[in-house]
C-alpha cells in the first residue's frame, strides 16, 4: 500500500515529520511521498527517514497554481534539486508575502460574514497560527460550533472543502473573498520549476475543484502546458470518479498517482494510506514511473 500525498508541520498539517514517519511506519506503507505546500523542507533531514521509515520514500511538493484565475495545485514528485523549488517559492510564498496574505483573508472572510449575518467570537478564533498555515480553516470552525448558522451556510456548512472550493474560490459565489495583490504562480510556470528541479508534474485533486467539467478542464491544462500524470486516487473522489481519471489517464499515457492527503486532525476523517477507508492504493499502481 501506498500514499504519494501527505502533509506535515513544514506546511499545514498537524503532525511534525518524525510522527508521520512513524505513522507510515505503523502501517507498513511501501512508499510514500510528503507533499508539503510549496516546500521542500521536509527532505532536508534525510537521516531521519533512514532511521524511522523502513519504506520508499519518492520526494515530492505540492505547489498551488492559477489557471485562467482558477487556483490549483500541481504535486511535484522525483525532484531531485529541492534547492531549486525552495528558492523559486521564496517570491511567493515567504513569510512576509503568507502574513500579509492570512491578514487579508482574515478580513474579508470576517467582512463576508458580517454581511451574511453570520454568528462568531473572533476572540474564539485561533491566533499566532504559522503563516504556513490557513486562517480560513479556524474562522470556519468557529462559524460551524454556532447551530444558528446552519440555515445560512446551507451546503457549505456541510464540509470545509465545500466551504473553499465551492465558497472562497468561486468567484460565483457570494462568499467569494476575491484575490489579492500578491504575485500568484502560474500553472505554465509551475510546471516548469517541478521540470527544472528534475521532477514530474501532477494534476492533484481533480475532483476536489469541483468544476462542471472535470475532464474538459484537464484538456484545457494540457493544451497550456502537458502534465506527466494525474492523482487519480484521492478522498475527494468517489470510485466512479477515479475510475474516470484512471481511464482517461491511461487512454491519455499519463501516470497515475494517489494519496490520502493527510492533515492529521484538521482533516479528521482522513487517514494516512487509506483516506476515507477506500483507498488502500496497490505499490502496481505507480511502479512505472517511481523506479530508476
Amino acid at each position: 500500500m501506498i500514499d504519494m500525498h501527505i502533509h506535515t508541520t513544514y506546511s499545514d498539517g498537524d503532525k511534525t515529520l518524525e510522527e508521520v514517519l512513524k505513522m507510515c511506519e505503523e502501517k507498513k506503507l511501501e512508499y510514500i511521498s510528503i507533499t508539503d505546500h510549496n516546500t521542500c523542507k521536509g527532505y532536508e533531514d534525510e537521516a531521519m527517514y533512514k532511521n524511522i521509515f523502513s519504506g520508499k520514500i519518492i520526494k515530492g511538493v505540492e505547489m498551488n497554481a492559477t489557471f485562467k484565475n482558477k487556483k490549483i495545485e500541481i504535486l511535484g514528485y522525483k525532484i531531485k534539486k529541492p534547492e531549486i523549488i525552495e528558492e523559486w517559492s521564496k517570491k511567493f510564498f515567504s513569510e512576509e508575502v503568507l502574513k500579509k496574505q492570512q491578514e487579508e483573508s482574515k478580513k474579508k472572510l470576517l467582512d463576508i460574514c458580517d454581511k451574511k449575518g453570520l454568528i462568531y467570537d473572533e476572540s474564539k478564533i485561533e491566533k499566532d497560527i504559522p503563516v504556513t498555515d490557513y486562517i480560513t480553516i479556524y474562522i470556519y470552525k468557529e462559524l460551524i460550533r454556532h447551530k444558528e448558522n446552519y440555515d445560512i451556510l446551507g451546503e457549505f456548512a456541510q464540509s470545509l472543502n465545500t466551504f473553499i472550493r465551492k465558497g472562497l474560490m468561486n468567484p460565483d459565489s457570494e462568499y467569494y473573498t476575491g484575490s489579492d495583490n500578491t504575485p500568484k504562480p502560474q500553472y505554465n510556470d509551475v510546471i516548469d520549476i517541478i521540470h527544472k528541479a528534475g521532477g514530474l508534474a501532477f494534476l492533484a485533486h481533480p475532483f476536489e475543484y469541483r468544476f462542471d467539467d472535470t475532464l474538459t478542464f484537464i484538456n484545457e491544462l494540457r493544451k497550456e502546458k502537458e502534465l506527466d500524470g494525474i492523482e487519480c486516487f484521492h478522498p475527494s473522489a468517489n470510485e466512479n470518479e477515479m475510475k474516470i481519471l484512471v481511464d482517461y489517464a491511461k487512454k491519455n499515457n499519463m501516470y497515475i498517482s494517489g494519496g490520502s492527503d493527510y492533515h492529521g486532525s484538521k482533516k479528521p476523517d482522513i487517514e494516512i494510506g487509506t483516506g476515507r477507508g477506500n483507498l488502500n492504493i496497490p505499490k502496481e499502481t505507480i511502479e512505472n514511473w517511481v523506479k530508476p
